[in-house]
């Protein structure tokens, strides 16, 4: 298993939307986004800096998207 580069919440959304997500609403400093075929929301916390690890495994997890999906569209 490789180990995850630093990304930025742009990074994440632009993963994201190339997917086939799209924002559903924002609330302050989170988005959130829903894909057609799955169910449940994604939420991506929008700061400036790099989001840490945790919360980069939570956004893949809630995505269904396995950390070579996220590598190959990186």
């Amino acid at each position: 298993m490789s180990r995850l580069p630093a990304a930025t919440p742009t990074d994440v959304i632009r993963i994201l939307e190339r997917v086939g997500f799209f924002l559903d609403h924002s609330t302050g400093s989170h988005r959130f986004y829903r894909h057609p075929g799955r169910p449940g929301i994604v939420t991506v916390p929008f700061h400036r800096r790099a989001l840490k690890r945790g919360t980069l495994l939570a956004i893949l997890k809630q995505a269904g998207l396995t950390r070579d999906q996220f590598l190959e569209f990186l």
